[in-house]
């Protein structure tokens, strides 16, 4: 596309002598005699580059510069000036104007000046549009990328669901217990101000948290009397059972501590470490609390022995000892 270039200038003259020398270079050129002409030729034709002269009636060339820069920041202005005016170039120049030429100007030096003001618009537009396309770019390879991660997190919690459904088969006295647990422990994490990410792991965690109860027997599971000491070793177990079983997936690692120590207690006496409060991962503790309740309140359902209040009166007395005492006062506000 041909460069149109408009010059402002209130002497005919110079007007004419620049678009001879500027028409030999190519450049298509409208002229205008004061700073309003100017502007209203601005508004109807696509300028490129405009070169004024600062002292003109009804309109000066730094009102120009002012009003076409108002209109658009990237428009390339090249001033005219004498000597004395020279302060007043250097304050175009600080206003927006791409150059200045001192008055009588070489033509060959406003030919310079003229190319030079062009090349940065041109390399200016190309810039812009490098950054669009990268912009567009980035956009399409970061929805790409959500995609992916919403098909790879799809995956990964069909395999949960499996992996709760197999738990839920192995003792369906406790079914729905991990999902119960799970939406439990997340409405605490967010009571907590965790993080969408920190909140979604948990819950995963919550999810996986008696996985490790595949690898128990059944007849252990249904056993209604006590368990003699080997069984309750057996049943011990089945944290680190089911670290086993999620430790080779990547996904799952950040739930592993989760897993292992949901059923340490807050004063050192639980397994399988025998951690004790904070030493307790946080996720493990909140785990812990949702995991104490529900299985008092529906082991005792069966039964009709319980009432809720009984079950929050057995959660009271576990406090500090199995529970954490913090935790479990966020969590007893709810209910």
């Amino acid at each position: 596309m041909e460069s149109k270039i408009l010059i402002v200038d209130d002497e005919e003259m110079i007007c004419s002598i620049f678009v001879k020398r500027l028409a030999k270079e190519g450049y298509v050129c409208l002229t205008a005699r004061n700073g309003r002409e100017a502007l209203n030729l601005f508004y109807r034709d696509n300028i490129s580059l405009i070169i004024t002269d600062i002292k003109m009636p009804q309109m000066d060339g730094m009102d120009l510069l002012k009003s076409v820069k108002a209109i658009n920041p990237n428009m390339m202005l090249i001033i005219m000036t004498s000597y004395p005016e020279i302060d007043m170039a250097i304050e175009a120049m600080r206003i927006g104007a791409s150059d200045f030429i001192i008055k009588p100007a070489e033509l060959d030096l406003v030919v310079f000046a003229v190319k030079k003001a062009l090349d940065r618009r041109r390399l200016e537009e190309e810039l812009d549009a490098y950054h669009y396309q990268l912009e567009r770019l980035v956009e399409e390879r970061t929805t790409k990328l959500q995609e992916a991660y919403r098909t790879l997190k799809k995956g990964h919690l069909d395999s949960v669901k499996v992996l709760v459904g197999a738990i839920d088969a192995k003792d369906t006295h406790t079914r729905g217990h991990s999902d119960r647990v799970s939406k439990m422990s997340v409405a605490i994490g967010k009571k907590l101000d965790f993080s969408e990410k920190k909140t979604e792991s948990l819950e995963y965690g919550a999810l996986l948290h008696d996985i490790g109860k595949i690898g128990i027997r059944d007849e252990i599971l249904h056993k209604k009397e006590s368990f003699t000491p080997e069984e309750s070793r057996n049943v011990h177990e089945h944290p680190l059972i089911g670290v086993k079983i999620v430790e080779g997936i990547d996904f799952f690692k950040d739930k592993i501590a989760m897993i292992r120590h949901h059923h340490e207690h807050f004063d050192g006496s639980g397994y399988p470490d025998g951690l004790a409060g904070d030493a307790i991962p946080i996720e493990a503790r909140i785990i812990a609390v949702s995991d104490a309740f529900d299985n008092r309140k529906h082991a005792s359902a069966p039964r009709g022995s319980m009432t809720m209040e009984d079950v929050l009166n057995g959660l009271q007395e576990s406090k500090g000892r199995e529970l954490d005492p913090g935790i479990l006062e966020i969590f007893l506000k709810e209910k």
